[in-house]
């Protein structure tokens, strides 16, 4: 699926639920779903700076598209790492980097969230549009 489709996909989601709790509850279903994050890369590497909660993204080129794998120490955050992810591994470093997240408005996230958990969004995105254009510029597998 392309990242329209699934930001389109997401919205789709979201529009079943009438209030801001149902969308936090679902939120956090989907970080208890999210895979497993090694031990290994629980470090400061891959730590985004600017978030209130920890949250931990690695990138990894897989079939020549970037796959990220993420966690928090927070289970709010878990479920939007959940999503960013959703919508962004495995995809081409090109197609990240120009991404336009229109789900985010579209679901009211950031309405959603505080001032620090909005700006850890904000740092969050930045961090994977970075790692995309790190991995486009180089083209080296890690």
């Amino acid at each position: 699926m392309t990242i329209q489709e699934i930001q389109d996909e997401i919205i789709d989601e979201f529009s079943l639920f009438d209030n801001k709790e149902d969308c936090y509850g679902y939120i956090i279903e989907l970080g208890k779903k999210l895979a497993p994050y090694p031990d290994a890369y629980r470090t400061d590497d891959f730590l985004i700076k600017g978030c209130q909660s920890k949250v931990w993204i690695k990138p990894e080129i897989q079939n020549n598209n970037l796959v990220f794998y993420g966690d928090s120490d927070s289970t709010l955050v878990k479920g939007i790492v959940s999503l960013l992810l959703r919508v962004l591994s495995g995809q081409s470093t090109r197609e990240i980097a120009a991404a336009d997240l229109y789900f985010i408005d579209r679901i009211g996230l950031k309405q959603m969230l505080s001032m620090n958990r909005s700006n850890g969004l904000a740092a969050m995105i930045k961090q994977l549009k970075l790692y995309a254009l790190a991995y486009t510029s180089t083209d080296t597998p890690n």
